[in-house]
């Protein structure tokens, strides 16, 4: 099952036009994703990759702090006896809605990955320069396997080509916020993927 599509129009805005606590977005953005389709495709995501590791012990590796919301959600959508939860933290934006290209790592795994199955879990990929890194240093630690599942995909914004085994939506090129995704710490907290407004980013 491929990724789903949301178009400039915002393809699953229908689902949800209001934020926490049924308060509009309003000057703040539009929502491209809302929470109910985010959560079917989880449960969608959840299956296939349940499937794909049948009767394997597997490692998520959650990417701090945006994936954070989408790694909870999937941990507990997978149909696996043996999962196991890491997180690690790295930097290439800081403060800006544009990357650095400079990655480097703010926290390191707690556990080896060697001879493990291990899956990356991302909410976002753009250019491609963080993820790519991550799977080259990942990778050399020696894991059985290596996959990637991430949220949301914006190919247009693509430098460096990077696999990308699970996607749960490829979005148009905007900045989002929202399940996990922030914009200088703010607007993790909300329940559905929002594109931000040009006057909403000081």
């Amino acid at each position: 099952m491929g990724a789903g599509e949301v178009g400039e129009a915002g393809g699953s805005r229908a689902a949800v036009q209001s934020g926490p606590g049924g308060a509009a977005y309003g000057d703040i953005g539009e929502v491209l994703v809302g929470r109910d389709a985010l959560a079917r495709r989880v449960a969608e995501l959840g299956e296939r990759i349940g499937a794909d590791y049948a009767g394997r012990a597997l490692q998520l590796v959650g990417v701090l702090k945006g994936a954070a919301t989408f790694l909870a959600d999937l941990a507990r959508a997978l149909p696996l006896r043996d999962v196991r939860l890491d997180y690690l933290a790295i930097s290439s934006y800081g403060r800006s809605t544009e990357t650095s290209g400079v990655v480097r790592f703010v926290k390191d795994l707690d556990e080896s990955v060697a001879g493990r199955h291990v899956l990356i879990v991302e909410d976002i990929v753009d250019t491609g320069l963080t993820l790519a890194y991550l799977r080259e240093q990942l990778q050399a630690r020696g894991p059985a396997s290596l996959a990637v599942a991430v949220m949301l995909d914006k190919p247009e914004r693509r430098r460096v080509p990077v696999p990308v085994e699970y996607v749960g939506f490829r979005i148009p090129d905007r900045f989002v916020v929202g399940y996990g995704l922030d914009h200088a710490g703010r607007y993790r907290h909300f329940p559905d993927v929002v594109a931000l407004s040009p006057g909403a980013i000081p």
